[in-house]
């Protein structure tokens, strides 16, 4: 193998900067305490040092990654499709007001992206939707990275229209249609970066991979015959699965390179295709190859892997082959350099982004050096050691009409919060103190406890049905339950995006998952203590902190959720033990573990529930189970929602209308619902008369026959991001809503 036949590319990288320096910035900007120009510096600082970073690994093709928020809200922007709402608003004002909403215009909806954890804004396209494209920071950005990387370094990044419309809301015109009114303003952007004389441009069109991406190829024909006429040389990049069906019409397509995902979900029963997909229908010799075969959602270093499926593809006949990530690195932490306390056995097999370039640039080099059993060993397998659980323990021991009657009683409209409130500075101090010994158990727990006081007391004062304990004590859903559990390892700076300046910092499993001791439940009985009214117990749920941790990849996925499934069991009879009458399971990331093919989305979804089921059956009927769910779509698996058997389902619901509850109502969905009467990730404190209006609209679509006493009133989701100034007033008006329709319910009746 001739090693000039490889090289090596990027398609994202985080965007956050080493020590988040992104998210300081927002939030300061959006608190007025940093200037516009300073945000811009910020942003443009971080820029720089990932680029420079990449090139300085030994990457030949750096995709100029970065974003201030979110990199579709950028093409919305770039674009001219701000929905009229904000027709009054321009500049970053503009941008933001889209991200975040603003005094009479609510933001656009935010979904999960694909598969993953990462999550976008929703781009609103209808009839009257035209494109008013301004590129000027696009461009510049594009001139920021030429100059410092090179012009043959520097590869602009563009999200594609067919996934630009095929992750959009449409009302009043077609996918092919908004796709064919995008075509003239991307024309015009591939012209200008022509004259900047880029040597190539990446159009990242990730739609490829989901379920009926071979129907997409009258529009992806129409798109590249376009794009063909600017002379650049194309790379057509896709990622997080195979591409199906599409791959033996998508290979065609008049473009010079095409990257593909050759490894797909960390975990996953059923790996990439990728690989047959090339053995069975070849791989064009004109064309350069994009392997995505060092993995870029995983934290374990690839090992051979890469390497061996390079040399793979070059045993096939494939000449041109340039070695990348699987996805965007942006899915992985920083760099592990910056962990200085991860036990030395497991930081010796980890590898964040910075380390991954490593990887791929290593991949390239070993790969020629290797022979027919190197190869062959270095392929990728995955064990499956599920241990055998009683079928009894997946049932709750009444069915959900029985139950019902033996939990708490409400009256019509009933209130309550998800489940977080404030994460205030002075308790993020004080859990940052503790942690690092500066503050005594008991003087932490003082602390803790004072929250919960004020938290409870407020909720009373306000007149909420069912209370929060507010969560003080939890720094993120995920990691708190991890740190509490055998077979995790956390990181100090393993920060991932989430969205905008929300980052995560997602544990890592490394062995057997078990609980050694109970989690939560002195919160719970200090919280209950304060209060004749029932406070919740807040737990995570399997799938959720399967999702949203890094798994191993030694095991399946099912394997390591049932494992997690069975030490929230533990948790749930705990709390039942200590007097809690209703216990919330979330599992707001369900969905995102969804394969993006349809006709695997069985097995996933069989093991899913019942890992759900696992961790819940455990509760007597008495015992109310609430689940909640949030920013993803999920009319389309309404079945397995139902089959979770929550008594009470809460959703995300106040940015993306009624289609939720249509399709509830539409399925005939019978246990209690709590669909989000507003947005938490806005600052605007919501009406009365919004949320009435919200109400209403659920009593219109006929979810539960109306019956107003199974309709639970909530906000979206957790309120650990506002501040208790906007928190206070929002459940003040929730409640006083609430009060409101119970009148008019009466008044009716």
């Amino acid at each position: 193998m001739a090693s000039s036949s490889i090289t090596t590319g990027t398609i994202g990288f985080p965007r956050i900067g080493p020590n988040r320096e992104m998210k300081k910035a927002l939030e300061s900007y959006w608190k007025k305490q940093l200037s516009l120009d300073e945000l811009l510096k910020v942003n443009d600082q971080t820029e720089k040092d990932a680029w420079q970073l990449q090139s300085k690994a030994g990457i030949s093709k750096v995709g100029l990654d970065g974003t201030l928020y979110d990199q579709v809200l950028d093409w919305i922007f770039a674009l001219g499709l701000a929905p009229a709402r904000f027709a009054k608003l321009s500049g970053y004002d503009l941008y933001f007001a889209m991200a975040r909403g603003t005094e009479g215009a609510v933001a656009l909806d935010m979904s999960k992206f694909f598969d993953t954890n990462y999550h976008y804004m929703v781009p609103e396209f209808s009839e009257s939707s035209q494109p008013k494209p301004d590129f000027e920071s696009y461009l510049n950005k594009v001139k920021r990275g030429q100059e410092i990387i090179g012009k043959e370094s520097a590869i602009p990044i563009i999200i594609g229209p067919n996934t630009l419309v095929g992750l959009s809301k449409k009302e009043g015109v077609s996918r092919s249609d908004m796709v064919k009114r995008l075509l003239p303003a991307y024309s015009q952007v591939l012209k200008e970066l022509k004259s900047l004389g880029v040597p190539e441009v990446q159009i990242h069109e990730p739609i490829l991979t989901i379920a009926d991406a071979a129907s997409l190829e009258s529009d992806f024909t129409t798109t590249f015959a376009e794009f063909e006429k600017s002379g650049l040389f194309i790379n057509l990049v896709t990622y997080y699965d195979d591409i199906g069906a599409a791959y033996p019409w998508t290979v065609k397509l008049p473009v010079q390179a095409i990257s593909l995902d050759f490894l797909g979900v960390p975990g996953s029963a059923v790996a990439s295709k990728t690989l047959d997909l090339v053995e069975k229908h070849g791989f064009p010799s004109e064309k350069r190859l994009g392997a995505g075969v060092v993995d870029g959602r995983s934290v374990w270093s690839d090992g051979a892997v890469p390497a061996a499926l390079v040399a793979s593809l070059h045993k096939k006949g494939i000449k041109n082959i340039s070695v990348q990530s699987s996805v965007s690195l942006q899915h992985l932490p920083y760099d592990k350099e910056l962990e200085k306390n991860v036990e030395a056995s497991i930081a010796g097999r980890l590898s964040f982004a910075t380390q991954k370039l490593h990887e791929i640039v290593k991949a390239a080099k070993d790969a020629p050096t290797l022979k027919d059993d190197q190869i062959k060993a270095g392929l990728p397998d995955v064990g499956n050691p599920v241990s055998d659980i009683e079928k009894s323990k997946f049932s709750r021991s009444a069915k959900f009409a029985d139950r019902i009657t033996q939990q708490i009683k409400t009256h019509a409209f009933p209130t309550s919060s998800i489940g977080s409130f404030p994460q205030t500075p002075a308790i993020r101090r004080a859990r940052l103190a503790h942690k690092k010994g500066q503050l005594s158990d008991a003087d932490y727990e003082k602390e803790v406890n004072e929250y919960m006081t004020y938290a409870i007391k407020e909720q009373e004062r306000i007149g909420v049905d069912v209370l929060v304990h507010g969560e003080p004590e939890r720094s993120d859903m995920v990691e708190y339950f991890g740190q509490r559990m055998e077979g995790f390892v956390f990181t100090e700076q393993g920060w991932v995006q989430s969205y905008g300046s929300r980052y995560v910092r997602p544990p890592i499993i490394h062995g057997d998952v078990s609980r050694p001791h109970a989690m939560t439940t002195k919160e719970f009985q200090y919280a209950q203590s304060l209060t004749q009214k029932p406070v919740k117990g807040m737990l995570t749920g399997p799938v959720t902190i399967l999702n949203w941790s890094f798994p191993r990849k030694d095991i399946t996925r099912q394997a390591q959720a049932f494992q997690l499934a069975l030490a929230i069991r533990e948790e749930v009879a705990d709390l039942e033990k200590a007097g809690c009458k209703v216990i919330q399971v979330d599992e707001p990331a369900l969905r995102e573990g969804l394969p993006l093919k349809q006709d695997r989305w069985e097995s996933y979804l069989e093991w899913a529930v019942d890992s759900f089921r696992l961790s819940t059956a455990v509760a007597q009927p008495h015992t109310q189970i609430v689940t909640h769910l949030c920013y993803s779509d999920f009319q389309d698996i309404l079945k397995a929602i139902d089959n979770l058997d929550a008594d009470v389902l809460t959703i995300e619901n106040s940015r993306s209308g009624n289609e939720m509850i249509v399709a509830l109502a539409k399925y005939g969905y019978k246990k209690d619902v709590g669909p989000g009467v507003y947005d938490v990730h806005s600052p605007v404190v919501p009406s009365v008369e919004f949320m009435v209006e919200k109400l209403q609209s659920y009593m219109d679509s006929k979810i539960l026959n109306s019956k107003s006493e199974h309709i639970w009133v909530n906000p979206d989701c957790g309120l650990k991001t506002r501040d208790w100034k906007e928190v206070i007033p929002s459940l003040e008006n929730m409640v006083k809503a609430a009060a409101t329709m119970r009148a008019q319910v009466g008044a009716s009746a």
